[in-house]
């Protein structure tokens, strides 16, 4: 078996050339593609927020007024719209995905469409549910 030597500069000029981030030109799909998976990290945080206000429920009237007076509170009112829209642009996401999983929506109009539909969709569904909440009173 013959041995093959490389020098450094022969190990470089091997390697493929894949292009840097600093290349590309954001894109409203990019961005949405990032907000995917910000928004999935943050349900993760939502999800303990809302297991603590069922154990607050389900515990005594203390622990209740804690976790609601919390809630009620201008920060907690802001991490709750912010869980909402993290939950319907994540929703949103992976349809948007399903469809990719599908075959369909690759070109450029329809990529374009789907990640705006994507962000509007996720605005107007926590929108609606924040009204909704709000008239409820």
């Amino acid at each position: 078996m013959a041995e093959v030597k490389l020098s450094a500069g022969d190990r470089e000029s091997r390697r493929p050339l894949s292009p840097h981030l600093q290349i590309y030109r954001p894109t409203l799909t990019m961005m949405m593609s990032i907000a995917h998976r910000i928004t999935g990290a943050a349900l993760y945080a939502g999800t303990l927020l809302l297991a603590w206000f069922l154990i607050a429920a389900s515990s005594d009237a203390a622990c209740f007024a804690a976790a609601a007076a919390f809630f009620n509170s201008i920060a907690g009112k802001l991490i709750l719209l912010g869980f909402t829209w993290s939950l319907f642009h994540h929703l949103l996401g992976g349809v948007r995905h399903m469809i990719w999983d599908a075959g369909r929506g690759f070109e450029h109009p329809q990529r374009e469409w789907l990640a705006q539909a994507t962000l509007a969709g996720g605005i107007a569904l926590t929108a609606a549910v924040w009204i909704l909440a709000f008239s409820a009173h």
